[in-house]
């Protein structure tokens, strides 16, 4: 078995689908015998993120990191993130001729592009150089892969992601009693590169409703008096507003991957979503969602999906695999 660190600028407390898919796959490889280690943001000095508080970014981190990884002595490290501590840890790798490999989880070229009007091409040049020395560079989905070649990334391996479906499974219709139905659902970071817009000026019968934390929550309440805000106090009360719903909207069309449409899957609930590299990668064939340059369509037709199809489908996902897929990627 390996003794392996994962080094990540997303973790606990933050709820962000990164953080799950770290967890549950730190959580695997630990059942399955491993030794992890993982370095995050605790115990460092922080500072918030520019435009996104909620996420805590370590200062200065170089000579805590490498006493740390000097210390737990890996015999392989993944660095999931781009962050401080994602580049201190690059940094030691690279000066001990230690190979290592990486993820790419999360837009960060769109999101900084919209929210500083930068030209794409810029972060997307930061995003390659960070990932250029990697052995591997763990992407979530085909569509993203083919996006990360177009931008000229090289070693691109292909890794999805999973759902748990002790905990996402269907449940009585409870949670929104008293919402006109049918209910609409988005869970997720509330971001701008989450295109919510596109979601909250439907004009779609019965309710709305988005569950989720972020910078543009109380700019979107303001903005949409209509929609139901909310913000889930746990996975239990997470799954039970999933399965409560009629369809879950997915209005990005920057996500990788978007982990949120599995769990709403695995609830019974079918997706409704644009044909861009997240929902493609969830959704592909199945039936189990619908794809559509128009999200209207797409969600009006999504209520008509039976819930038992999105629950098979969901069930193709599992975390072991997705543990198994890190581990063969692995540089030791």
């Amino acid at each position: 078995m390996t003794r392996i660190a994962i080094v990540t600028d997303a973790w606990f407390p933050q709820e962000n689908g990164v953080v799950r898919v770290l967890a549950s796959v730190r959580d695997r490889l630990v059942a399955n015998g491993h030794t992890v280690g993982v370095l995050s943001p605790e115990g460092f000095r922080t500072m918030p993120c520019p435009t996104y508080p909620q996420v805590p970014l370590a200062l200065f981190p170089g000579r805590r990191v490498a006493a740390w990884l000097d210390d737990w002595a890996p015999q392989a490290i993944h660095i999931a993130t781009e962050g401080p501590l994602g580049w201190a840890a690059r940094g030691w790798c690279l000066r001990r001729g230690r190979p290592f490999t990486t993820a790419f989880h999360t837009q960060f070229p769109a999101y900084v592009a919209k929210r500083t009007g930068l030209p794409l091409a810029w972060p997307y040049a930061l995003m390659r150089r960070f990932h250029a020395p990697s052995h591997g560079v763990m992407v979530p989905s085909p569509g993203m892969l083919a996006e990360l070649d177009r931008w000229g990334f090289a070693n691109l391996r292909e890794w999805t992601h999973g759902v748990d479906t002790r905990t996402f499974h269907p449940r009585p219709k409870t949670a929104f009693a008293g919402l006109a139905r049918p209910v609409f659902l988005y869970v997720g970071r509330v971001t701008v590169d989450k295109n919510l817009p596109a979601f909250l000026d439907l004009d779609l019968p019965g309710s709305k409703v988005v569950v989720g934390g972020g910078p543009s929550r109380e700019a979107l309440m303001r903005d949409y008096p209509a929609a139901r805000f909310l913000i889930a106090r746990g996975d239990e009360e997470l799954a039970a507003f999933y399965a409560s719903a009629d369809a879950f909207v997915f209005p990005s069309r920057t996500d990788t991957f978007g982990l949120v449409m599995l769990e709403s899957l695995a609830c019974g609930v079918p997706v409704a979503a644009f044909p861009e590299a997240g929902p493609l990668a969830v959704i592909g064939q199945s039936e189990a969602g619908v794809l559509d340059p128009d999200l209207r369509r797409a969600a009006l037709a999504a209520l008509d999906i039976p819930a038992e199809r999105c629950v098979a489908h969901a069930a193709r996902f599992s975390w072991d695999a997705v543990a198994e897929g890190l581990v063969r990627c692995l540089a030791i």
